[in-house]
């Protein structure tokens, strides 16, 4: 019960227009899933967002998959990672151009495009908090820590953690 695991790896972009219709093409490339797009909620008038505007795309990687997919996207970073990109039960990093992950070649019709990850922690028992009829407690001690995250990563992918400013 005190094992970590891979919950879900979460990939996604931020754009709007005829450029979203090519990150959910890099999406759909990089996961072999198809891609969600993502609506606003808010009105920002200076970035010329509106409720219900079409402004990314995501994708959502679970199970075994979601580990062999995340060993590719370490690569393309160098197999290492700043302190304070990870967090209590998750971590995120970005990727500045899709041409950087293993096995990808660049595609005429996408162009130049990075993409941001967010990997999620947890452990045996979270689905007790999640449920909707007999919903229990998740105690604090039950929840996955920062030093948790970055031991699990150090043992099963062999990365570098280093000291970022906060």
């Amino acid at each position: 019960m005190r094992n970590i695991e891979i919950e879900k790896v979460v990939l996604n972009v931020g754009l709007t227009g005829a450029e979203l219709d090519k990150g959910v093409k890099l999406l759909s490339l990089i996961s072999s899933k198809k891609a969600v797009k993502t609506k606003s909620k808010k009105r920002i008038p200076s970035f010329g967002i509106r409720p219900g505007l079409e402004i990314g795309a995501m994708v959502t990687i679970r199970g075994k998959e979601s580990e062999a997919i995340l060993r590719r996207l370490l690569a393309s970073v160098g197999n290492k990672l700043k302190s304070k990109q990870i967090n209590e039960e998750d971590f995120s990093f970005g990727i500045a151009e899709y041409i950087e992950i293993p096995g990808m070649e660049y595609q005429r019709d996408i162009g130049m495009m990075g993409l941001n990850v967010s990997v999620v922690f947890q452990r045996k028992g979270k689905r007790v908090m999640l449920k909707k009829i007999k919903r229990g407690k998740f105690p604090q001690r039950q929840r996955t820590t920062k030093k948790e995250i970055i031991a699990f990563l150090k043992d099963k992918f062999n990365i570098e953690i280093t000291e970022g400013k906060k």
